[in-house]
């Protein structure tokens, strides 16, 4: 069965998903957010096999994630190391280990953020830049940008048709 190419959409998202959205390409990034950058410490972390763990980090080197740099000659050895792409990477990891700690794990966590410096938990929260204000899908929706096609401002002028529905029926619960 042959995978479907989402990256051809019109999509920043899902362009994004097609870049890193394979689990275990997002668990490659966790490791080498915690410093792991050799092959046997990905494997050894991951539990992957070797095939699938070269597969993955040939396609996170190829889509400038990751860049491979030689620690060894002989024999020749190699460190996988987040490019600026993938350091950027890092607020939505945080942002999924965070959801997944309120949604999952209740209780039971086992992995919180913590600062590194003193050491003390972190709460990360999504803030707009400019304003400080945090954001929610209660204060934010999408809109089209300048390279926008027809099918993406179509679909985006339908969301808005419902949002305006909802607004005038705030009761109602709407994603």
């Amino acid at each position: 069965m042959r995978k479907t190419n989402i990256g051809a959409m019109d999509c920043p998202i899902a362009q994004s998903l097609e870049l890193v959205g394979e689990w275990w390409s997002i668990l490659i990034l966790r490791d080498a957010f915690q410093g792991l950058s050799k092959f046997d410490e990905f494997q050894r972390s991951l539990g992957l096999s070797p095939t699938m763990l070269t597969r993955r980090l040939k396609t996170l080197v190829r889509n400038g994630i990751l860049y491979k740099q030689a620690y060894c000659t002989r024999p020749a050895r190699f460190e996988y190391l987040l490019t600026e792409r993938g350091q950027a990477f890092f607020p939505v990891l945080l942002t999924l280990l965070q959801w997944g700690n309120q949604a999952l794990a209740h209780e039971d966590i086992a992995v919180v953020p913590v600062n590194r410096r003193h050491a003390a938990k972190v709460a990360p929260v999504l803030v707009d830049r400019d304003t400080g204000e945090p954001l929610t899908h209660l204060n934010v929706t999408i809109a089209a940008g300048p390279r926008a096609g027809k099918g993406i401002k179509r679909r985006l002028e339908t969301r808005q048709e419902k949002l305006k529905h909802h607004d005038a029926y705030p009761h109602k619960e709407f994603l």
